[in-house]
């Protein structure tokens, strides 16, 4: 049975083959045949001919080996370094998890009343009530 390959994007489509077309014209900047570029990667030219002309089911290692034979593979890192909009998300998460938390405290006990001796106020203090013991 086939290989089923989903569905491609249209724009992303247009990135694979603009990758492809650039694939090549690396590729034959340096005088190299398919039959070399294959046998170098370690697949076969029929391999190579759907990678340059943009097959969206070639692997990505096949690709990352391809760009390490044009002596490319510095361009590998370069991918995906500049992850500004996930930086953002990562750091607005941690701003959420490290955010002191509002929780509702008890309120603060007031100290007891001083005795009336030390009190310096004519009222008298309020005395708690008590209950009668039941008879």
């Amino acid at each position: 049975m086939a290989k089923r390959i989903p569905p491609t994007h249209p724009r992303v489509q247009r990135q694979i083959e603009a990758l492809s077309q650039r694939l090549r014209a690396a590729r034959m900047r340096r005088s190299m045949t398919q039959e070399v570029m294959a046998e170098r990667v370690g697949v076969s030219v029929p391999t190579i001919a759907k990678l340059e002309n943009g097959d969206p089911s070639t692997s990505m290692a096949t690709v990352l080996r391809v760009l390490t034979v044009l002596g490319l593979a510095g361009d590998i890192d370069l991918l995906a370094a500049q992850d500004t909009l996930g930086r953002e998300l990562q750091d607005n998460a941690l701003r959420r998890t490290n955010a002191p938390l509002r929780m509702r405290t008890a309120p603060t006990p007031q100290p007891p009343p001083a005795p009336a001796s030390l009190s310096t106020s004519s009222v008298p203090p309020v005395r708690p009530r008590t209950r009668k013991p039941k008879p």
